[in-house]
C-alpha cells in the first residue's frame, strides 16, 4: 500500500530533499531523537513477537481445522474486517485525539487478545472460535494503531531523517517480521507449543505501550483537527485523497490487486509448506525469513542511496515485479524455491513502500494525515475479507497453485495498469522539471567560475 515528489512546505514532516547523495547520512541517524528511539525500540519489539505469532496462529489453525484452509480463511477474515470497519474513526481520532494515547490502548487490546488466546491454548481449551473472536478484538486494535503511528513519525522528524526513517523501518520490519520473529516462533512452536508464543506476542505489546508513554507529550501529542463533524472530517479526508491522482489511484491498484493476491499467498502458503511439502513450522519459517532478509538488503540500499527522482514510476514498476514473484509461490515445488520467490516478493515490495511512505508523510497535510493514511489503509484492505472467503472455493476448484498463479500474474497487470492512470505522473514529472532547472543553474555556476 503503501508516493511523489511535491516540495511542500509544512507537509508531513516538511518539504525535505527528495533525494541524497551516498554517504549523506546514516539509516541510524533518526534514533539520536529520544522520541523516535523509544517509538522504534517498542514498534521493534511488537514486530518481533508479531513474526512470531503469525507462525504459531497459522500452524494452530491448521492444526484445529484438520489441515484445510477454511479455518485460517475465517480467522483472516475475523481479522480484518473489525480493521476495515474501524479504520476510519481510527483516521479522524487520530487527527483529533492524542496519538500517544491511541497506540498505548490499541497495544493493550491487541495484548489482552493473545493473552486470553494464550491461556485457552495451555490450558487445551482452545476452539477454532476463539480464535475467529479473539483475531476480531485484535484488528480493532489494529485500525487505531495504523494511521495514529503512521502520522505521529513525521510529527517526530523531517527532511532526510523522515526517509532515514523509513528505510530503517522497512529494515527492522523485515528482519523482526519475517526473519527473526518467525524463526523464533518455528523453535518456540516446537518447545512450548503456540501458547507460549502467544504469550511471548503479548509481552512484547505490553512493553510498545510501555515505550510510548515515556515519550515526551508536549512534542508527541498535537491534535490537529478539532471541532467539526466526524462526517466533515472525513469528507476533508476524501477532498484531498480525489483531488490527487498520485493517491487514489495507488489506493485502489493496490485494492484490487491484494483482493487478487493477499488471501491466497496468507491462507495457501502455510498449507502448501504444511500439506503440498510435507515441511515443518521451521521451513515455513525459512521461507518468511528469506523474504525477511531481502528486504533487509533492499531497505539499506535505498536507506544509503536515497530515493528515486522518478519516485511513482519506481514504486509502481517494483511493486508489479514483486506482484508477479507471487505467481513463484505456485509454480515452486521445493522449499527454496519458495524462499526465492519470498525473496523477490518482499525486497521488492519493501522498496516500493519505502518510496510510498515517505511521499505520503511529505505530502499530504500534517492535519490530514490520519485521516489519509486511514482512507489508504481502508481502500486498500478493504477486499481482503472477501480475498481470504474466496481463497478456499477457488483454490478448491482450480488447487492452490493455479491460485497463486493467477492471483500473481493478475495482480501484476492491475498494478501496472495505475502507472498509466491520467495525471498519475504529474509528481514525477515535477521532480524532472525541478532537477532540468537545477542542472541549468549549477552550469551557469560553473561558467561563471570559469
Amino acid at each position: 500500500m503503501h508516493h511523489s515528489y511535491e516540495s511542500l512546505d509544512g507537509f508531513g514532516g516538511g518539504g525535505g530533499a527528495e533525494s541524497r547523495p551516498p554517504g549523506s547520512g546514516s539509516l541510524l541517524t533518526p534514533l539520536r531523537d529520544r522520541d523516535f528511539r523509544l517509538l522504534w525500540t517498542g514498534a521493534t519489539a511488537s514486530l518481533l513477537g508479531d513474526g512470531a505469532f503469525l507462525v504459531a496462529l497459522a500452524w494452530q489453525v491448521y492444526a484445529m481445522s484438520g489441515g484445510g484452509p477454511t479455518g485460517m480463511s475465517l480467522v483472516g477474515i475475523a481479522m480484518t474486517v473489525p480493521t476495515i470497519a474501524f479504520l476510519l474513526i481510527g483516521g479522524v481520532a487520530s487527527d483529533r485525539l492524542e496519538r500517544r494515547w491511541l497506540l498505548v490502548g490499541a497495544d493493550l487490546l491487541r495484548a489482552l487478545s493473545v493473552a486470553l488466546l494464550a491461556g485457552l491454548c495451555i490450558g487445551g481449551q482452545v476452539e477454532l472460535w476463539h480464535v475467529i473472536v479473539l483475531s476480531a478484538f485484535y484488528g480493532t486494535g489494529s485500525a487505531f494503531h495504523a494511521p495514529a503511528f503512521d502520522a505521529l513519525v513525521p510529527e517526530i522528524l523531517s527532511g532526510d531523517r523522515l526517509t532515514q526513517a523509513n528505510a530503517l523501518d522497512q529494515l527492522v520490519r523485515p528482519l523482526a517480521l519475517r526473519l527473526a520473529g518467525p524463526a523464533l516462533g518455528g523453535v518456540l512452536v516446537a518447545v512450548a507449543g503456540a501458547g507460549g508464543v502467544f504469550l511471548l506476542d503479548c509481552a512484547t505489546f505490553l512493553m510498545a505501550a510501555g515505550t510510548v508513554l515515556m515519550m515526551s507529550p508536549a512534542r508527541a501529542d498535537r491534535p490537529q483537527a478539532e471541532g467539526g463533524s466526524l462526517i466533515a472530517d472525513l469528507r476533508d479526508g476524501w477532498r484531498f485523497v480525489r483531488s490527487h491522482a498520485w493517491l487514489w489511484a495507488t489506493f485502489v491498484s493496490a485494492a484490487i490487486a491484494y483482493l487478487l493476491f493477499m488471501g491466497p499467498v496468507e491462507v495457501l502458503l502455510p498449507w502448501i509448506v504444511k500439506e503440498g511439502m510435507g515441511g515443518s513450522a521451521f521451513d515455513l519459517g525459512l521461507v518468511f525469513a528469506a523474504g525477511g532478509l531481502s528486504s533487509m538488503l533492499c531497505a539499506v540500499g535505498l536507506g544509503r542511496f536515497g530515493l528515486p527522482r522518478r519516485g511513482i514510476t519506481f514504486m509502481l514498476i517494483v511493486w508489479t515485479l514483486a506482484t508477479l514473484a507471487v505467481a513463484g509461490y505456485g509454480a515452486a515445488n521445493a522449499i527454496w524455491q519458495l524462499m526465492v520467490a519470498s525473496a523477490i516478493f518482499n525486497g521488492l515490495e519493501t522498496a516500493g513502500t519505502i518510496v510510498w511512505a515517505t511521499t505520503k508523510q511529505r505530502h499530504v497535510p500534517t492535519a490530514l494525515l490520519g485521516r489519509v493514511s486511514s482512507l489508504d489503509w481502508l481502500i486498500s484492505v478493504g477486499l481482503l475479507p472477501l480475498s481470504f472467503a474466496l481463497t478456499g472455493p477457488v483454490s478448491g476448484a482450480i488447487g492452490a497453485q493455479a491460485t497463486l498463479i493467477g492471483a500473481g500474474l493478475l495482480g501484476a497487470i492491475v498494478t501496472l495498469a495505475a502507472l498509466y492512470v491520467p495525471g498519475m505522473r504529474t509528481l514525477d514529472d515535477r521532480a524532472d522539471r525541478a532537477h532540468r532547472r537545477r542542472a541549468v543553474v549549477e552550469r551557469r555556476v560553473r561558467e561563471l567560475a570559469t
